[in-house]
């Protein structure tokens, strides 16, 4: 999820599988982040999965030597389904405010068709890890900065193509516009209100027209 400006839009969709280790792979890490959404990602084990996947320990431990490397596996297996879901298809918006919009409604679909049972992975699990310094959370938090680095730098991008206003930071730009998506995760789990999908796309739409600038003849 790193914003890369050489290797963007050359990068390949993460899910394309070409061998039977790799398909089993990403099953077993699908169904490990889906647990993590859950169950919390601290007590996902070797163990926990084996029952949910039905494979035995030492066909996993084939794949992760510890919990830790599980875990870890887990957070980065989420962060390829979120470029696949966010952020690859936005990039075929083009640079600018496009491309911002493009962002913020994939990633409350993303949100919206529950790519995961429990919500957003990494809203769940930096919540979880906020204070359990280590390599996980250290992964976690690396991968929230890289979707918010990207986002920043698409704002950035509109606002020196002078579509969106540049008196207001692109960080804090990107502050409000994320915070619709996360507050649109947590009420819906919370209040199993479906309609706060729509408001989050209302919301952010409203504050990019607000910053929208005007163009003179």
């Amino acid at each position: 999820m790193r914003y890369n400006p050489v290797h963007d839009g050359q990068r390949k969709k993460t899910t394309v599988l070409k061998t039977k280790g790799e398909r089993t792979r990403h099953a077993i890490l699908t169904t490990a982040a889906n647990l993590a959404t859950e169950e919390g990602l601290e007590t996902l084990s070797i163990g926990r999965l084996a029952e949910a996947t039905g494979m035995s320990k030492s066909g996993l431990f084939a794949h992760f030597g510890s919990k830790e490397e599980l875990q870890i596996a887990a957070v980065e297996h989420a962060a390829s389904l979120f470029v696949d879901e966010v952020i690859a298809p936005a990039r075929s918006a083009p640079k600018g405010l496009p491309r911002v919009w493009a962002l913020c409604d994939h990633k409350i679909g993303y949100l919206e068709r529950q790519v995961f049972p429990g919500g957003c992975f990494f809203a769940s699990t930096s919540v979880e890890f906020s204070h359990r310094p280590g390599p996980v959370r250290d992964r976690i938090e690396d991968m929230l900065r890289s979707w918010l680095s990207y986002l920043e730098h698409a704002v950035e991008q509109a606002q020196q193509a002078g579509e969106l206003d540049d008196s207001l930071s692109a960080r804090e730009i990107t502050f409000e516009l994320d915070s619709f998506a996360m507050a649109a995760n947590w009420q819906y789990h919370m209040f199993d209100d479906t309609t706060v999908f729509e408001k989050a796309r209302r919301a952010s739409r409203d504050r990019l027209e607000s910053l929208r600038v005007a163009q003179t003849a």
